[in-house]
């Protein structure tokens, strides 16, 4: 069973509220290899743009963190790639596709990737991490892991983008360094900043939509929406549909067995 939770919010502020201007944008926080929700997800929206029925341009913004830690890293990937097909997709880099991606570079990293979510990626791509940490046995992996890594899917990771905008909306992984122009934020802060970010209020002149920092429900705020509901510990994975000043929250859970 799959349940959907939508909450809709204007802001009555005497300040305008933000807007997409005139762009449709559903933003979908960490995966992490949890391709069921992701599946159900993209079910849920399909629904939604149906019964909508809005003309106005859309895209679908994935706000990285799509590999490690849960079993369906390489599915994951091939359904964000399947969706092209049918809609404008956006897709930002997350720290883990930046521990990937480094670790196709220096095989050195490979142990700690693998404690931080790697192994469960490398197995997902049929590579089994080595029993041990020896630089020779993490090479060998990472001339393994690189064959079986498919083209495409080695283009997706090294095209991702690091942030995009849509109106009043800046879209990012992590989030922003406070009070630093957003042509001078560093890639690290945008991939991995949390808490001089989250707490706070107003970091930058754009409402931050973001994933990365993980918490038991969204967090809506006028300068700052956080959508990483820790998909793969909690079972719950959600998205953020924009559309002028309009913010829909939509959730999937896992089945119940």
């Amino acid at each position: 069973m799959v349940f959907g939770l939508w909450k809709s919010r204007k802001n009555s502020r005497a300040q305008p509220p933000p807007s997409t201007g005139g762009e449709i944008v559903y933003a979908i926080g960490d995966i992490h290899g949890r391709i069921d929700l992701l599946d159900r997800l993209i079910a849920e929206i399909r629904a939604d743009i149906l019964r909508r029925n809005v003309a106005a341009p859309m895209r679908i913004v994935f706000l990285g963190d799509y590999i490690d830690r849960g079993s369906g890293s390489r599915p994951v990937i091939d359904r964000i790639l399947s969706m092209e097909e049918e809609w404008r997709i956006v897709a930002v880099k997350g720290n883990h596709e930046d521990a990937l991606l480094r670790f196709l570079d220096d095989p050195a990293i490979g142990p700690s990737w693998a404690q931080h979510g790697g192994a469960e990626t490398l197995v997902s791509y049929g590579v089994d991490p080595p029993a041990n940490t020896d630089d020779g046995s993490w090479g060998q992996t990472r001339e393994f892991f690189a064959a079986q890594l498919p083209p495409a899917h080695e283009r997706f990771f090294r095209d991702l983008v690091p942030y995009t905008l849509s109106g009043d909306y800046l879209f990012v992984h992590a989030g922003v360094r406070p009070k630093v122009r957003l042509e001078d934020q560093s890639a690290q802060d945008l991939m991995w900043i949390r808490r001089e970010f989250v707490e706070c209020e107003k970091s930058i002149d754009k409402v931050v939509v973001h994933g990365h920092t993980p918490s038991e429900q969204a967090h809506i705020g006028r300068w700052r929406i956080g959508i990483d509901t820790g998909a793969y510990a909690t079972g719950v994975l959600t998205a953020i549909r924009l559309f002028n000043e309009e913010q829909d929250l939509l959730d999937t859970r896992a089945l119940i067995r």
